[in-house]
């Protein structure tokens, strides 16, 4: 009976034995709960990033989750004024949508949940740039008067950004003077000084062109701590051909609308030679060149002292002129003279300017529109210059020349 009891012992034992390795072996082969991920917040790309200064007002703030997403982002400068953003559609990169200011101080307050969750919230304070002075552009004819929005001028018109300060680097003012043109036209910049740039294409423009001339200088380094206040935008169109020859030979102007010519009109211009006052010498050549309609006014008073001929002079003179289309700074007009009827289309006896009866007057100033086209021919004296609205008495080369970025 004990060798039963013995053997009943021994197989208990060798079952508990199997049983216990089986339930190791369970235990090594069943999967084990996985480990929770560590809380950890987003991990967020902030630019620009804190303490920075001298920050470009153009570039733009941005935002970036490279883990986790955004929840709210904000920017607010010290005076509490909020910059518009966009946040992306998957929460992961914010942008600003808005330039800044200069010398602002600005801060971005990011609010984050990270890859489990976890919330955050930092900020970034950064400070734009304070320029020492600041600059901005105005589009004006040649004339000085300001280009018109949805304004018509004619195939000839000279586009002049007008500067309020000196540019000490032309080069950077210039790459940021961009002209557009539907259809496009081969065109450059032609510096007069360092406040004042001409724009012109290299032929007459097509009647219809569309032109839209841009100053993109808002945050732009334009020399000596000097830099762009605003940016300038202005768009006009091109009206009908109006091309105008005064030749010399003949004492007459043809008037040519779209090729075609529509009148001719018998002239008398500048007698020729010069006279002296005081240091001043005075010439009353109509100087040969291309020049350009500038503005017109109905009446014009003529003085000669404003251009340093005394009144009291033989040769001075104050009268009112009416019908006066204005071609020159110095004050060359074509504009109605009854008493110099006798002299059209045989004899040049005037000042510079060039004399029409009344009926030709009033129909070349209904007719004529800025930017149309003058060109005088055959006469004596020196070409006409580019500051006296000569802008296209010049070769194209010479032009060229005249650009910041020597094309």
């Amino acid at each position: 009976m004990w060798l039963t009891a013995l053997a009943a012992v021994i197989a208990l034992v060798t079952a508990m034995a199997w049983w216990q390795g089986e339930s190791d072996r369970l235990a090594v082969d069943s999967p084990q709960p996985p480990e929770p991920p560590p809380a950890v917040p987003a991990a967020v790309t902030i630019s620009p990033a804190a303490a920075t200064t001298a920050v470009d007002p153009v570039v733009e703030a941005r935002v970036t989750a490279d883990t986790g997403t955004l929840t709210s982002v904000t920017l607010v400068s010290e005076t509490g004024e909020t910059v518009p953003g966009a946040l992306s559609a998957d929460s992961h990169s914010w942008v600003s949508t808005a330039a800044l200011e200069y010398g602002r101080t600005y801060t971005l307050t990011v609010s984050s949940r990270g890859p489990t969750g976890v919330p955050d919230t930092r900020t970034s304070t950064f400070t734009t740039l304070t320029p020492q002075e600041q600059t901005r552009v105005t589009f004006t004819r040649t004339s000085g008067a300001q280009l018109a929005e949805g304004g018509t001028y004619g195939v000839g018109t000279v586009i002049v950004a007008r500067f309020d300060e000196p540019v000490p680097d032309r080069a950077a003012a210039e790459e940021r003077l961009i002209v557009e043109t539907e259809p496009a036209v081969d065109g450059s910049w032609y510096w007069m000084d360092d406040q004042h740039a001409h724009w012109r294409p290299k032929e007459y423009y097509q009647p219809g062109t569309k032109v839209t001339a841009t100053a993109d200088i808002f945050g732009a380094d334009l020399g000596d701590g000097l830099y762009g206040e605003q940016n300038t935008r202005v768009s006009f169109r091109i009206g009908d051909s109006h091309v105008s020859i005064a030749d010399d030979e003949t004492k007459m102007i043809t008037v040519y609308k779209n090729g075609e010519l529509v009148r001719t009109i018998p002239t008398s211009m500048g007698k020729g030679g010069s006279e002296t006052f005081g240091s001043k010498t005075i010439s009353f050549w109509t100087q040969p060149g291309v020049y350009t309609v500038m503005d017109k006014a109905n009446p014009v008073i003529m003085d000669s002292s404003t251009y340093g001929m005394p009144l009291d002079s033989p040769q001075g003179y104050r009268l009112a002129v009416n019908y006066a289309v204005r071609l020159t700074n110095s004050g060359i007009y074509v504009h109605e003279l009854e008493s110099t009827i006798w002299a059209q289309g045989n004899t040049n006896v005037s000042h510079g300017c060039l004399n029409v009866n009344a009926d030709h007057a009033r129909w070349f100033y209904e007719f004529s529109q800025p930017g149309d086209v003058f060109e005088v021919r055959n006469t004596g004296g020196d070409r006409l210059p580019i500051w006296q609205n000569g802008d296209w008495s010049v070769s194209w080369d010479e032009w060229l020349a005249g650009s910041a970025l020597q094309r």
